[in-house]
């Protein structure tokens, strides 16, 4: 069962329209469970006023988180209003990321959402740093809102990884196409399709071998991803016109599948380590998701244990 019973929207500071919030609510009245509006806010000038005391600066500390609770109030207001369950929780912290992961693992989210900004010339979702590093690092799945209404019948389009050297990907492709069956089929029977990409033949093995026929070699590589892909839609009773085995780079693939299919949101694994390595998506998530245009919902695999220690303070 695809939980998000405990959903966590990052309030974007900077403007007044929240799509993120508008997006939780629209997955809340479909699946019912609790809303919470985060928003980590620092002021380093409050820090360096020698003139003030300590409880001057807390008073003032204060102050502006009861201001800026009020004004999410305001934002969430016609929800309120109309009976959605939406608490709000402001701290002071100077590290964004770092308070957002924090108030995941203090408060046992499932699921966190946050705005992405648009390019608006090159249509481009922008990620900052911030964004980045939840990514990386939130120990629960995380969706990434783009600042447009869902197009009308958006799909889900799940990228699965079908070149199975590393055994850690057959069980997040299974938990990735699960999970997203599950949500879709309580969010509006939304369509599910799966996307793997495949290598086109590199030009230097062609040119260094002289009897190596390219044609034999993808056709090849195509047949073991198309077995492959055929194993995962059985495994889950999904039809052949609903999986895409296309050759070419990820990063080119998946995003102009997502646009030729008009999908609402592109699902990806993003390849868990522990330790210090668990900061890092893996090369191939990062160039995927640089080149979408659409809202992104990364999910971990089992076992991901994020590098952040939860906040003793926070909890």
């Amino acid at each position: 069962m695809a939980k998000y019973q405990n959903i966590l929207v990052v309030v974007d500071p900077q403007q007044d329209d929240q799509p993120a919030l508008r997006r939780a609510v629209y997955l809340n009245q479909r699946l019912g469970g609790q809303i919470t509006a985060f928003l980590p806010i620092y002021d380093f000038s409050y820090e360096m006023t020698t003139l003030l005391s300590p409880d001057e600066r807390i008073a003032m500390r204060q102050g502006v988180i009861s201001q800026r609770t009020e004004w999410i109030r305001e934002q969430a207001k016609a929800y309120l209003e109309a009976g959605v369950d939406i608490d709000i929780n402001v701290v002071w912290h100077s590290r964004p990321f770092e308070a957002i992961i924090q108030e995941v693992l203090n408060g046992r989210y499932d699921l966190v959402l946050k705005m992405a900004h648009q390019h608006d010339r090159l249509q481009a979702v922008v990620f900052t740093p911030t964004d980045w590093n939840l990514l990386r690092k939130c120990p629960c799945p995380v969706w990434m809102v783009k600042d447009q209404p869902w197009p009308e019948g958006g799909k889900a389009l799940v990228a699965v990884n079908l070149a199975s050297e590393e055994p850690h990907h057959d069980p997040l492709n299974t938990k990735l196409v699960k999970e997203t069956l599950e949500l879709a089929e309580m969010v509006n029977h939304t369509e599910v399709h799966l996307v793997g990409a495949y290598p086109i033949t590199p030009i230097n093995i062609a040119i260094e071998l002289p009897d190596f026929d390219p044609s034999v070699y993808n056709d090849a590589i195509r047949g073991q991803h198309l077995l492959a892909m055929k194993a995962l839609r059985q495994q889950f009773s999904i039809d052949e016109k609903f999986t895409h085995v296309d050759k070419g780079l990820p990063e080119d693939v998946i995003p102009e599948l997502a646009e030729r299919l008009d999908a609402g949101v592109v699902v990806l694994g993003t390849i868990g380590r522990t330790g210090l390595s668990a900061a890092f998506l893996g090369n191939t998530a990062e160039q995927v998701i640089d080149h979408l245009r659409c809202d992104l919902l990364a999910i971990k695999p089992d076992g991901f244990t994020s590098p952040i220690e939860p906040d003793e303070d926070m909890a």
